[in-house]
């Protein structure tokens, strides 16, 4: 069996921008859209557009309440609960490897 597919299209998944820190951010726990859109500077089209990408592979489910105002919750699921390691060995590397400019506000 060649790998080498899967991997690409694992790669290029999560190389989409945003996705692994929707992805971290969903690893804290279920959250709501706005819970998630508050993490970071995406805008709502995007997130929409990166959580149903998530759905659509099986990493990420949607779970709808029944409630007034509707209220619905996004969950890793197991498939995307497993690359907790992965996306634990991407923030040491990071902190060891990478350097930011400051930002001056």
């Amino acid at each position: 069996m060649n790998l080498c597919p899967k991997v690409e299209k694992a790669m290029q998944l999560l190389g989409k921008r945003w996705t692994g820190l929707v992805i971290k951010q969903l690893l804290e726990g279920p959250q709501r859209f706005s819970e998630i859109k508050a993490g970071f500077p995406i805008s709502g089209k995007l997130l929409t557009e990166r959580l149903k990408e998530l759905e659509d592979e099986g990493i990420v489910t949607r779970k709808v309440y029944a409630e007034v105002p509707v209220r619905v919750e996004y969950t890793l699921t197991e498939k995307g609960s497993a690359l907790k390691a992965v996306i634990s060995e991407i923030e040491h590397w990071a902190s060891d490897w990478m350097e930011v400019e400051e930002q001056v506000q």
